[in-house]
């Protein structure tokens, strides 16, 4: 039993993982990468994924959204990072500066805000567990960011 759950575990890691890389068919989330993805013990049905961002100078994600279960908690690791959650303000966060995420918030901004040094944060995930992706395109109904 604990053998299958681990191993359902590990399946849905690596299927995170592929879908955080992105696909041939040039999906732009390919500066994501999950680093970590632990099923939280005392929270039946869901798991604490770590996910790290790296972007090079100018670098940005287009405009997403992340499932409806997901609680966020970022934290910007190297250089300075602007960001921009629902209608809020675009606020630029620097090494050491963190901010939350919500269930269904869109992300409109998530840039390097230097043209010249790289930028990384750790996003740190709250979902439940059978998600398979965490980062979803986002387009309002009009089809803009």
């Amino acid at each position: 039993m604990i053998r299958t759950i681990l191993c359902a575990t590990a399946l849905a890691a690596l299927m995170t993982t592929a879908a955080l890389a992105g696909d041939p068919a040039g999906t732009p989330f390919k500066n994501v990468k999950l680093v970590y993805d632990q099923p939280i013990p005392n929270v039946p049905g869901k798991s604490m994924r770590g996910v790290l961002v790296e972007y090079e100078p100018g670098g940005n994600s287009p405009a997403h959204l992340h499932p409806k279960s997901a609680f966020i908690y970022a934290t910007v690791l190297e250089g300075a990072i602007k960001s921009q959650v629902n209608d809020g303000p675009v606020v630029t966060y620097r090494t050491g500066e963190s901010w939350s995420e919500f269930p269904g918030d869109r992300h409109r901004v998530s840039q390097n805000a230097s043209a010249t040094e790289p930028a990384r944060l750790l996003a740190v995930f709250v979902v439940d567990t059978d998600e398979t992706e965490l980062v979803l395109p986002y387009t309002n109904e009009a089809g803009q960011p």
